[in-house]
């Protein structure tokens, strides 16, 4: 396991207008919570993830699947009430919030600079959705060789048995996997 002080927390998505879609009940985002709770307690430094756009959308092109439909639809601004971080999980003063424009957390955004900026080597991911930015930037961040730890109850995805693919059988070659409270034990 690497040095506590070469660790960051990525708190990814979990904004107003996808942690919705998800949420069951108020226990939903606890996960979260702990996993933030536990990272503050360590001095470990947590980071905000959001997906939002410009105005207008300049980012969005027409041929991205996933986003174009979004300059039709509207929502979703770096203004918008959908894209700031949900109430729960609520960012404290100095902790960064990275506005990405893609799946990836590394996607468009200045997420890479403040990592090296801190001498972060290891991420930990917790986020809205496993299939989308978890294994993304799971991907990506393996690819720029960081030591990475999934934090398998703080991800939520609408396929259980997606979920469980991913966490089970895809994260494990890149990725130590494990539950928020078995990760917080090891920062005792």
């Amino acid at each position: 396991m690497n040095h506590q002080s070469q660790t960051a927390l990525l708190v990814m998505d979990v904004q107003n207008g996808i942690a919705g879609r998800y949420m069951k009940d108020e226990t939903t985002l606890q996960p979260f919570q702990r996993a933030v709770a536990a990272a503050r307690k360590a001095e470990i430094p947590v980071i905000f993830v959001r997906v939002a756009f410009s105005e207008g959308y300049p980012e969005a092109g027409p041929r991205n699947k996933m986003f174009s439909h979004l300059a039709q639809a509207g929502g979703m601004t770096v203004a918008d009430v959908s894209t700031q971080i949900h109430e729960s999980v609520k960012p404290q003063s100095g902790e960064p919030v990275v506005t990405k424009y893609r799946v990836s957390a590394f996607a468009g955004s200045n997420l890479e600079v403040i990592l090296r900026a801190k001498g972060v080597t290891h991420l930990v991911l917790c986020g809205i959705a496993t299939s989308g930015v978890v294994l993304s930037t799971v991907r990506e961040a393996a690819d720029k060789d960081y030591a990475l730890t999934v934090l398998k109850d703080a991800c939520l995805d609408g396929d259980p048995e997606v979920h469980q693919v991913l966490v089970e059988k895809v994260f494990p070659r890149q990725a130590d996997v494990m539950t928020v409270d078995e990760w917080a034990h090891t920062l005792v």
